[in-house]
């Protein structure tokens, strides 16, 4: 049986664990596989600050020749602060649970004990990419919840900003010769382009999240369908295309693949939510661990240790904690429309 004070071993320290945890694999996530989508900002302290300054250009009046030059004056600025989050979870493993592991040398018994602490790592980390991607989510839109539906940020709100009014792409009615979807796709594009206020340069792509309904009536509509009509993708129409991607009126529309009862981490089926990529207008900001071994040190994706029970050396707690804030410090580039 394996001895409890192997936990003593480097293996289990919390910095080692540390290292080791980064080599877990974590769910697929649309939102956290785009490249350059959210920036990470490693930070040495718990609040982050945000700074906003007025740099929009401004017409310049004529003047005489020989005069001196019209200065310009500098924008006024503001600085805020933000406080990150705390995602934690743990699991125990128990004298029980290790009884049954036969010790044929302390090497071997190591090896199974951390594979066991490995796999409830794995089921706790699965938990926390699940709810990361649920504050990635809310960022995309403007506004980071909690799992419980109270607001943790709403950026629109905090950065004085207004997110503009959703839109109806009309799907179910629209006139396939009038070129409408076009049409929507252009004033979707026109309002983030001109919001982000030259943020990103000629970089930027527009991305559109799908609920269901939106996503099967937007690619089975006339209009859509005879785009594509003469081309490779044709073929893509026909099969199916569920939780795929493809490109009209130069957005990028995908249909978002939440979690699977459609309501904890999705879009709802008849929206769909538009947002800038490589405009640099969200981060993830990650602070440090609140222990010694990491105080003042950059922040970390994910931590993890132990903790004994010290009275009757019965059990150890896994436990993995993360410190993130998603911010999105431009809410008004953001767009959002309805099917209907």
């Amino acid at each position: 049986m394996a001895n409890m004070d192997i936990f003593n071993a480097d293996p289990f320290r919390a910095v080692s664990m540390t290292k080791a945890v980064d080599r877990l694999g974590h769910v697929p996530a649309i939102l956290g596989d785009i490249p350059g989508l959210f920036e990470p900002v490693r930070v040495r302290t718990t609040d982050v600050f945000i700074e906003e300054r007025g740099s929009s250009p401004a017409l310049i009046q004529t003047d005489e020749r020989g005069a001196p030059p019209r200065r310009r004056t500098e924008s006024a600025r503001s600085v805020r602060s933000f406080k990150t989050t705390r995602i934690s979870q743990a699991d125990t493993l128990t004298a029980d649970q290790v009884a049954g592991i036969r010790a044929f040398g302390t090497e071997t018994e190591l090896q199974q004990v951390q594979q066991e602490v490995a796999r409830k790592q794995m089921l706790c980390n699965r938990n926390i990419q699940l709810t990361k991607e649920h504050m990635r989510l809310g960022a995309v839109q403007g506004i980071v919840v909690d799992a419980d539906g109270s607001v943790i940020y709403d950026w629109a709100g905090e950065l004085g900003q207004t997110i503009p009014t959703e839109i109806d792409f009309d799907l179910d009615a629209a006139d396939p010769e009038s070129g409408i979807i076009r049409k929507k796709c252009n004033q979707v594009s026109r309002s983030i382009t001109r919001n982000l206020q030259g943020m990103g340069g000629g970089q930027v792509r527009i991305m559109g999240l799908c609920g269901d309904d939106f996503w099967d009536d937007m690619t089975a509509h006339p209009e859509v369908r005879e785009t594509y009509l003469n081309t490779q993708e044709a073929a893509d129409l026909r099969e199916g295309n569920a939780w795929e991607s493809f490109r009209y009126g130069s957005i990028t529309f995908s249909n978002y693949r939440g979690t699977d009862d459609g309501s904890t981490v999705a879009v709802p089926p008849d929206k769909c939510k538009f947002f800038p990529v490589g405009a640099g207008i969200f981060q993830r900001a990650q602070a440090p661990a609140e222990t010694f071994d990491f105080v003042n040190t950059p922040g970390q994706d994910m931590y993890s240790w132990l903790v004994r029970d010290r009275d009757r050396n019965a059990w150890v707690d896994i436990e993995m904690y993360t410190y993130p804030l998603y911010v999105c410090v431009q809410p008004s580039a953001l767009h959002r429309a309805r099917r209907t």
